[in-house]
């Protein structure tokens, strides 16, 4: 029957990820060969709405992680902060829907979300993610509805808040593991400081999101550490990242030239100038600058994966680096 289904438009996207046709017959001898000059690997299709989503992912996940930090200080502590620990609830609450919205648009139909919770599947950082998105959300909203409340109610929202917290923090960083568990080159060289990264850039996120909208000095002293350290951490595993992908350097080379290099540089600057506001008490300029390298750094890795994936050399140069490397042994 699919034979007879009859095409009423083409698909652009499709259209784009196409190979152009050969005008000539391409070199399969010299130095450096690769399979008549195409690309081992297909480009991934995914939109402009998972950048969003690892945004908006990292920022819920971190502020629900805070959130939940904030719940094991002292009684009196707590009074004086619980304006900001429900501000994190309701920044993690906020977050991880919207996040879910750019997925399942990303998705196409929401019924494909859902077909992932048919199975738990460990190995897969996909379908491990659809679980802990899934449970960040729901105990987020629970426990911003009933935080702080006497009895019962409040006793569910305690709870409720502590495992928000232990999902959010699997909520800011699974997405670094799960592009590192990809064949594109710069990402999979750089698998072990990836998640670092996404996990410490959803914590700036969620610092400057805080940095924009509270204004208690108590809690200002909060978010200023954690969102420093967070700006340190993330400038570290930048670099860190840039370092793993470049010890071959045809995989490193969309951090270093192109579209993708500039909104990697660009990112950089963005989170070491938020780091010096927020160590000069600038609190909001540096929550400025903090959410706008954050959303840059999510592109720019977005977009290096597309230029790697469609670069010829990049995975042959990966794989002859591998075989040519001394085996390792069990110590």
């Amino acid at each position: 029957m699919s034979a007879q289904q009859a095409i009423t438009s083409p698909d652009e996207h499709l259209q784009q990820l196409a190979q152009p046709e050969w005008e000539r017959l391409p070199e399969t001898a010299g130095p450096d060969p690769t399979y008549y000059d195409r690309p081992m690997l297909k480009r991934p299709v995914w939109s402009a709405d998972i950048p969003i989503y690892y945004f908006l992912g990292g920022a819920a996940g971190a502020a629900l992680t805070l959130g939940a930090a904030l719940q094991l200080v002292s009684r009196r502590k707590r009074a004086e902060l619980r304006r900001l620990s429900e501000l994190c609830h309701w920044t993690g609450i906020v977050g991880s829907t919207a996040g879910a919205a750019f997925l399942i648009h990303d998705l196409g139909r929401p019924s494909r979300f859902l077909y992932m919770l048919r199975v738990f599947r460990p190995t897969s950082p996909m379908n491990m993610g659809t679980w802990i998105l899934s449970a960040a959300a729901p105990s987020g909203i629970l426990t911003g509805l009933l935080l702080n409340r006497p009895g019962l109610p409040g006793a569910v929202g305690e709870i409720a808040g502590y495992i928000s917290g232990v999902f959010g923090a699997a909520l800011a960083g699974y997405t670094g593991v799960l592009v590192s568990n990809t064949a594109v080159p710069v990402w999979n060289e750089s698998r072990r400081w990836m998640p670092v990264l996404f996990a410490s850039s959803g914590a700036v996120a969620a610092a400057s999101f805080l940095d924009l909208f509270y204004d208690n000095e108590a809690g200002r002293r909060v978010t200023r550490v954690f969102g420093s350290a967070a700006r340190v951490v993330e400038l570290a595993a930048s670099h860190q990242v840039e370092q793993s992908a470049s010890r071959i350097p045809r995989v490193g080379a969309p951090f270093r030239r192109g579209r993708s290099a500039l909104l990697w540089r660009a990112a950089e600057a963005l989170t070491a100038a938020s780091l010096v506001f927020s160590l000069s008490r600038k609190a909001r300029v540096a929550g400025v600058l903090g959410v706008a390298g954050s959303l840059l750094l999510r592109f720019a890795i977005h977009e290096a994966g597309n230029v790697s994936a469609t670069d010829p050399r990049a995975s042959f140069h990966q794989q002859r680096q591998r075989a040519t490397a001394p085996a390792r042994t069990l110590s």
